[in-house]
């Protein structure tokens, strides 16, 4: 990966650049799974998690779970989830998602530093996701997570690559200057 991919990965459609990792331990919580597909989707994200050398815990100190993962048939099912305007400031959030034809959506929280505080992923199972092998889509989703990538991206060798590099202690947790790029290229030996 160039300096260039990897801004390109992180640069928002307004032209801005954001590149944030997370900054506290990370305390899954996953709903709406078989139990079958629930230990392939914890298990892809203990191993992600234990690549980047960022760890887990069972609760976050002031918000229980802090990486909510939400699998639905139906965006209309996301009106069984109590709470969930509180939780995500977005009263009309599957009403937008079906108008936007959407099949996944995530959404971030910020601490004061820039790292990510909690993560919120939502899925909709019967649309073109319905199909996806569970380990594929697994890896995916703990890719998308675990950095604010701009763009939509596709697990490969070179992500995952990027994604260690992004946690090494001596970065900042995020980042709003796409030099940023060079020194995670750097990590990578791509530069």
């Amino acid at each position: 990966m160039t300096p260039e991919s990897i801004t390109r990965l992180f640069t928002r459609s307004d032209g801005s650049f954001f590149c944030a990792r997370w900054g506290r331990p990370v305390a899954p919580v996953i709903f709406g799974l078989a139990d079958e597909s629930l230990d392939i989707f914890r298990g892809a994200i203990r191993a992600g998690f234990a690549h980047a050398g960022h760890p887990l815990t069972e609760t976050d100190p002031e918000m229980g779970a802090n990486l909510m993962l939400f699998f639905v048939r139906d965006w209309s099912d996301l009106a069984d989830i109590p709470d969930l305007d509180r939780l995500t400031d977005a009263p009309d959030l599957a009403a937008r998602l079906g108008r936007a034809g959407a099949d996944q959506y995530r959404m971030f929280r910020f601490d004061a530093d820039g790292g990510i505080r909690a993560c919120l992923g939502f899925l909709r199972m019967s649309g073109a996701l319905a199909d996806s092998h569970p380990a594929q889509l697994a890896e995916a989703l703990f890719m998308r997570c675990a950095l604010t990538f701009a763009q939509d991206i596709t697990p490969s060798p070179d992500l995952a690559a990027l994604i260690r590099a992004a946690y090494d202690p001596v970065l900042p947790v995020a980042a709003t200057d796409p030099a940023h790029a060079l020194r995670l290229a750097a990590r990578m030996g791509t530069a």
